[in-house]
Formats: C-alpha cells, sequence, structure tokens
C-alpha cells in the first residue's frame, strides 16, 4: 500500500466524536489535554456537552478539529502504523497535515488556528454571510453563474469537493440570488448550510492579512513528507511559500477535487486514509476517484482494518 494521509476540517465535528478511541487509547485525551492547556478551556469536555452550540462555535471547532486529527494520527504513528508518501488537509484540516508532516508544532497550530477563527468571525458581521452547496451541476457553470450574479454583491463558488458538489460563498442577498440562478441552470439541489461565517471568498481577505502576520511569526520547520495545500493542490517548496499559501487559504477556494487526484498522479498513492471524525471526506474521495482505496479511521475497529493493510 502507497497510501495519502488526509485530515478533515470544520463540519465533521460531532458531540461524542473519538469516545471510543479515548477509552482504548490515552493519545487522545493527552493530545485534547495539550490543546486545552494551551488556550485556558477545555476542550475535550466541550465534545461531551449535549448541546452542540458551543462545540459549532467557529473559535472551539477549529482546535478540537485540530486536537481530534492529530489524536488519531498519534494512535496510529504509536500503533505502528506506516508512513504515508503524502499528505493533505480539507480547509482547517490543512494544519492537521502540516503538524503531522513535522512543519509547524502542535500547541503553536493550537493558538495559530485559534487566531484564525477569531478573525474569520470577526470578519463578517452576524448574519451577513452564508454558503450553499450546489449539488448535481458543472463546476464551470456555477463560476459563470456566480460572476453573473455579483451585482447583488459577492459570491464565489469557494469548495469543489467533488464532482458534482460545489459551495458557494458570500454576502446573503448575493447567495440567494445566486441560487435561484443555479437551479434554473439545472441544479439537481441547493442547500443552504448551517455556518456563521463564509469561508473562503473575497469577504475574508483582511482577515487573511492579519492571519498572514502570525504565520510570519510561527516557526515553520522542512516537511519530512509532502503536503498538498488547498490554494494550488501542490506540495510547496519553501517556507514562505506554505506561509503563503496558508494565509490565502482564507479567501481561496479549497481545489479538493484536484488535491485528491494530484495525491495518486503525482505522489503516487493507491489509498487514502481519512485520520479523523465524521466520514466526510471519506464520501468524497469515493465520488472524487474510485480507482483509490479509501478508509477513515475514526473507530477502533476501522483503525485495526486500515493498520492490516500496513503488512500486506
Amino acid at each position: 500500500m502507497q497510501f495519502a494521509a488526509v485530515f478533515p476540517g470544520q463540519g465533521s465535528q460531532s458531540v461524542g466524536m473519538l469516545s471510543e478511541l479515548s477509552e482504548s487509547f490515552t493519545e487522545v485525551k493527552d493530545t485534547f489535554q495539550e490543546a486545552s492547556e494551551a488556550l485556558g478551556k477545555d476542550l475535550w469536555a466541550i465534545t461531551k456537552q449535549e448541546d452542540t452550540i458551543t462545540l459549532n462555535q467557529t473559535e472551539n471547532t477549529q482546535p478540537i478539529m485540530l486536537a481530534a486529527g492529530i489524536s488519531v494520527w498519534r494512535i496510529w504513528l504509536r500503533q505502528g502504523g506506516c508512513l504515508p508518501i503524502g499528505m493533505a488537509g480539507h480547509s482547517l484540516g490543512e494544519y492537521s497535515a502540516l503538524v503531522a508532516s513535522g512543519v509547524i508544532g502542535y500547541t503553536d497550530a493550537i493558538k495559530v488556528v485559534f487566531e484564525r477563527a477569531t478573525l474569520m468571525q470577526e470578519a463578517v458581521p452576524g448574519g451577513a454571510g452564508a454558503m450553499a452547496a450546489i449539488l448535481g451541476l458543472d463546476d464551470k457553470i456555477i463560476v459563470k453563474v456566480c460572476d453573473d450574479s455579483k451585482e447583488k454583491g459577492i459570491v464565489e463558488a469557494v469548495n469543489f469537493n467533488s464532482p458534482g458538489q460545489v459551495v458557494i460563498a458570500g454576502e446573503v442577498a448575493a447567495v440567494d440570488y445566486a441560487i435561484e440562478k443555479l437551479i434554473e441552470a439545472g441544479a439537481k439541489r441547493a442547500i443552504k448550510l448551517p455556518v456563521s461565517v463564509p469561508s473562503h471568498c473575497s469577504l475574508l481577505k483582511e482577515a487573511s492579512e492579519k492571519l498572514k502576520i502570525t504565520l510570519e511569526k510561527t516557526v515553520f520547520s522542512e516537511s519530512k513528507l509532502p503536503v498538498l495545500q488547498n490554494f494550488l493542490a501542490k506540495n510547496l517548496n519553501n517556507t514562505k511559500e506554505r506561509k503563503d499559501a496558508l494565509s490565502k487559504q482564507l479567501y481561496k477556494p479549497v481545489l479538493w477535487v484536484d488535491t485528491i487526484n494530484n495525491l495518486q498522479s503525482e505522489q503516487g498513492a493507491d489509498t487514502i486514509i481519512e485520520f479523523g471524525p465524521g466520514k466526510v471526506l471519506f464520501g468524497l474521495n469515493r465520488r472524487i476517484n474510485r480507482t483509490l482505496g479509501n478508509i477513515c479511521v475514526s473507530d477502533n475497529s476501522s483503525l485495526e482494518k486500515a493498520l492490516k493493510l500496513c503488512i500486506v
């Protein structure tokens, strides 16, 4: 097996996530404890609350999802899991990939993503932005309709998640208008997403500039493994390029389809293993490229199944 490791982002969180793994492996709670100490709040306790409101607050979700991805990755390594030939992460998950590859220290990354979340939330007033998943329409048509809808405000195609699934984001009136036009153009469905921040659109450009200042102060090391970053779906060659791509990621599209295909064509992956809760990427990856093996490690049975592939 030549596999690529991928990490989920915001949207994969759920109450009680990783409970089974936490009962079997100390790495889960230990990893969350490190993050909690860095931020001064109990992140693991938030995942246990029945009320999802606190869990789904951006400033909590982002460090929680980073902790979740890294805790599963640590379990994988300590259970003798083989090393991937490359890595990637979806949006926020890119930080998990950069930590796992040795580019960013874990506690440094926790602090960066907390600031990232805060800057994103501050960038757009509550209720001013929106996102919607557009299903069953060609990417080029979606991009054109968004361009044609800009008389109503900012609206852009921001997540190219899989063939037939693209997310748009921007100002509420423009997103609503674009949805109408996309349905007229033949979209099977248009689903408004329950988010407080319209991620990856130009409304976050100012936040990106502020994040860039923080990233410039953050220590980056040489990567131990290739990491394909969302901005270009490429493995970048130096620290300056990596930091620039991370800052631009806030207001540029996530090229996930290209990322998965490039992990195969450029890095040689024959299998994709997702590390973390939710199975969101598992579903997307299956639609992107069915020639690739596809597993999500999120509980004991999936961990055991994936580890067996290392000895085939």
